[in-house]
């Protein structure tokens, strides 16, 4: 199968082998990588961890966890290609010499070394220190991350500094996976390559724009992490203001990578700051209780397996931001994530504000608002609404929302849609940091999320109740209705 658009070959190393984000969606997007001959012949897959595996040990654990969670049958052929390039390394990430034996195993004249932590950020620079002191850190060797890095500004600061005694920052890739997504990618093209929008996208013709990730499942077993992190620190600060910024980002002079990161870091420095002078005006912080999801019934927060009775963090959060520059001055981001929601979504929708003279008085006393709906997730797609007459012989006008639907999925249907972490993992090997944060970026967000976590703290005011299966707290509905707007109706 040839090769397409690969750079060069790699060693990829995975530290955390047989943890969960290796088996669920490492593995299964290499594996599409694969199939669709984005890697290079010469690549080898080493998988890191205390384990005591051998080669063949791990190639029968890749093997189940592919069997478990790839969404079509296990090819023989390319199972046989995949298999071919793994390899495993029993290592203690505290060991130095285990380090050593990793560089035995690799080749760093012919080959890249990515080195993925598919750990957590606490173990980061103990990999590191190994790395450096083993002489594995010397470039083109990368290093990849997941967010979110720390739980402020403070730990996150000790975590990157860590790292960047080491590593240099073009060798560093953070990873928030919802910036691999085929239409947060879309973004760009579709506010920069098409007039309709380059040209209306800003505070002249946009009103307000909402930003939602809900979520149907609760911590899912993860409460040790969940209720020392919260839905601010965990969704908020490591994905949503990921998707603002895409969505206010200015035009960048060029699509290269420092290029958009700049015009990024921008508008989270623009960021109105929110502390206890406002906060409870423009935030609203909520946890479930017991209720329903999808006709099953579910345990409240406080309920969860392992939960501290009297925990006030939030599992539900609601913001108005705004953005003090020239282009969005006026116009209102709100922000809503939660668990134990109605139904998974991830959508931007963005109201137009409606013509300065209505003509249609006569029918309507005031017009509905164009719309263009941005779908993340579970459907991927775009769609616009716009108004059009009824057909009919009435006196009147009558209106009608229309709307003009580009699903991903049936569109290209003939075309695999890949997964973020494929796209993510391949442009590790490319080399190319566009689509990953970088540092500066992660602490101007961790500065103003900060400021809110320190408001809350002082107030000490408990999270709102919702119940499972709702929309969250009423007081979420109050904040954007002062405003005059409303929640969309996520369908």
């Amino acid at each position: 199968m040839a090769v397409t658009s690969t750079a060069q070959a790699c060693d990829l190393v995975i530290f955390g082998a047989k943890g969960d984000l290796a088996r669920r969606k490492l593995l299964p997007s290499l594996y599409q990588l694969e199939k669709a001959g984005h890697i290079h012949p010469e690549t080898r897959i080493i998988g890191v961890g205390r384990a005591e595996w051998d080669r063949d040990a791990y190639i029968k654990v890749v093997r189940e966890a592919l069997e478990t969670f790839l969404k079509e049958p296990l090819d023989p052929a390319l199972w046989t290609t995949l298999s071919n390039r793994l390899d495993f390394c029993n290592l203690d990430v505290e060991d130095t010499e285990g380090f050593k034996r990793l560089g035995t195993m690799l080749d760093q004249q012919n080959r890249t070394t990515i080195n993925y932590f598919a750990m957590p950020p606490s173990t980061f620079g103990a990999i590191c220190r190994g790395l450096g002191q083993a002489g594995l850190n010397k470039e083109p060797a990368r290093v990849v991350m997941e967010k979110p890095l720390g739980t402020d500004l403070a730990s996150s600061r000790v975590i990157n500094n860590q790292v960047a005694e080491f590593f240099n920052e073009c060798q560093v890739y953070r990873i928030d996976h919802y910036l691999g997504k085929e239409t947060v990618l879309n973004l760009l093209a579709l506010r920069f390559a098409n007039s309709l929008f380059a040209n209306n996208w800003d505070n002249r013709t946009i009103d307000h724009v909402q930003i939602t990730v809900a979520e149907e499942v609760g911590i899912e077993g993860r409460w040790g992490y969940f209720d020392q992190a919260g839905q601010m620190r965990d969704m908020i600060q490591n994905h949503l203001l990921q998707i603002l910024t895409m969505i206010a980002m200015s035009p960048p002079a060029d699509l290269s990578t420092d290029r958009i990161r700049d015009e990024k870091v921008k508008v989270l420095r623009s960021l109105r700051r929110i502390d206890r002078s406002n906060v409870h005006e423009v935030t609203v912080r909520g946890q479930y209780t017991s209720g329903f999801v999808q006709g099953k019934k579910v345990p409240g927060y406080l309920e969860e397996d392992g939960a501290n009775k009297t925990s006030n963090t939030e599992t539900f959060v609601a913001i108005r931001v705004d953005i003090d520059d020239w282009r969005w001055s006026g116009v209102p981001f709100y922000l809503r994530t939660g668990k134990r929601l109605p139904s998974k979504c991830s959508e931007v929708v963005v109201y137009f504000k409606n013509p300065a003279l209505n003509l249609f008085h006569d029918s309507y006393q005031q017009l509905p608002q164009n719309k263009l709906i941005i779908r993340l997730q579970p459907d991927e797609g775009v769609e616009i609404q716009i108004l059009n007459k009824i057909p009919g012989l009435d006196h009147k006008h009558r209106l009608q929302t229309t709307k003009l639907d580009l699903s991903f999925s049936e569109t290209f249907n003939q075309q695999h849609l890949a997964d973020a972490y494929e796209r993510l993992l391949l442009e590790t090997m490319r080399g190319i940091q566009a689509l990953f944060v970088r540092r500066d970026e992660v602490e101007e967000a961790w500065k103003w999320v900060d400021s809110i976590m320190d408001a809350w703290a002082m107030d000490n005011d408990s999270p709102k109740p919702y119940q499972a299966g709702t929309w969250g707290p009423v007081a979420s509905v109050a904040m954007i209705t002062r405003d005059g707007r409303s929640w969309n109706e996520v369908e």
